[in-house]
């Protein structure tokens, strides 16, 4: 039995908001829901397993936020803490020519990860890391046209984890709850710290009802070289 809603609904989720799902994509789809359920009997990947919440609370919602403004061809995305690919993982599906990095604190999600992407041809370069360390390293410090993290901290924290892997001239891209603005106000003086700009704040509901809240935040200028600061740190003073 399928763990998504039935084709010709999924497709028509995602039609009414102009977005094309063709036959091949929800067999990806499919492909990627049927191997999350498997693997979360093993390991922690998420509490949402119906076909209905599958769907649209991780595929849907993992889509939608990023056709609220323009994400270039070929960009390069990684995506911090990504845990079960989400939100990097349906975009790629959607947006086969982004090139993809996922990356995660956790071996075993990495392990995940690895399979997924293999199973559904990402080809995504999957790191088992620490955003903080991998944010100081040559080969990933503002190498990216995208940082995307979902659910991940507090917005002042993502930002401190995220902002040192975006060039300037890139987006962070954050994804939260409907509680984001409240969680930007105090975060406003990291974002300027750390080289950002909020560019735009997109609310939206899902289908379901469930409130959103995408903050988009423009890198202006190169991050200072002490951020991003180690985990004890940054508990200690925010900034």
């Amino acid at each position: 039995m399928s763990k998504l809603i039935s084709k010709d609904d999924f497709i028509k989720l995602f039609d009414n908001y102009d977005i094309t799902i063709s036959d091949s994509d929800y067999s990806r789809f499919e492909a990627y829901a049927d191997l999350l359920c498997e693997w979360n009997e093993k390991i922690n990947l998420t509490a949402i397993t119906d076909p209905e919440g599958i769907s649209i609370k991780h595929f849907f919602d993992s889509v939608y936020p990023f056709t609220l403004f323009e994400v270039k061809e070929n960009a390069t995305v990684i995506d911090v803490g990504t845990g079960a690919g989400f939100p990097s993982c349906p975009l790629k599906i959607v947006r086969d020519d982004i090139k993809l990095t996922l990356l995660d604190s956790l071996n075993k999600r990495i392990n995940f990860l690895a399979q997924l992407s293999d199973s559904l041809d990402l080809g995504a370069t999957c790191i088992h890391g620490r955003a903080e360390e991998l944010g100081r390293s040559m080969e990933c410090r503002e190498q990216f046209d995208i940082a995307t993290a979902r659910a991940v901290a507090n917005l002042s924290d993502l930002c401190e984890y995220c902002l040192p892997f975006v060039k300037v001239g890139g987006y962070f891209v954050a994804l939260k709850g409907s509680g984001g603005n409240d969680e930007l106000k105090e975060a406003k003086n990291a974002i300027k710290i750390l080289g950002g700009k909020v560019e735009e704040v997109f609310d939206y509901e899902l289908p379901t009802g469930d409130g959103r809240t995408l903050i988009l935040i423009r890198k202006v200028s190169e991050t200072p070289e002490k951020y991003p600061r180690n985990k004890g740190q940054m508990k200690k003073k925010k900034l």
